[in-house]
């Protein structure tokens, strides 16, 4: 499974390749999702993408800083989920790795 730029082994060489992903159907569409949740299972990490209502998000943070009762559970939307093998779920983590550090100058410009 490709993501992004990607090395592929040989021997002791790592070369790497561009990939370009062409969309299919409605693939191109953004999705917004403001919750994530992982898991594992059967050799595979999940990953699921959801939307929780901004009012909903409000509504509970109104509660807990009010001392009141936290729902036990809230529904949400899941958007996508994408099972990746591990090998993928390194590369996107490091890929994730490399956009965190572009964005902390930027944190520190905003604060």
């Amino acid at each position: 499974m490709a993501v992004g730029s990607s090395p592929k082994q040989n021997g002791d060489k790592s070369v790497a390749v561009s990939v370009r992903l062409k969309s299919i159907g409605d693939a191109d569409q953004p999705i917004l999702a403001n919750y994530s949740q992982t898991s594992l299972a059967q050799g595979l990490a999940y990953i699921d993408f959801g939307f929780l209502e901004p009012g909903l998000i409000a509504a509970v943070t109104q509660r807990a800083q009010r001392g009141e009762t936290m729902p036990k559970q809230v529904v949400a939307t899941r958007t996508v989920r994408v099972a990746l093998p591990f090998d993928a779920v390194i590369r996107l983590h490091q890929q994730l790795q490399q956009i965190v550090a572009t964005l902390q100058p930027l944190k520190s410009k905003l604060s």
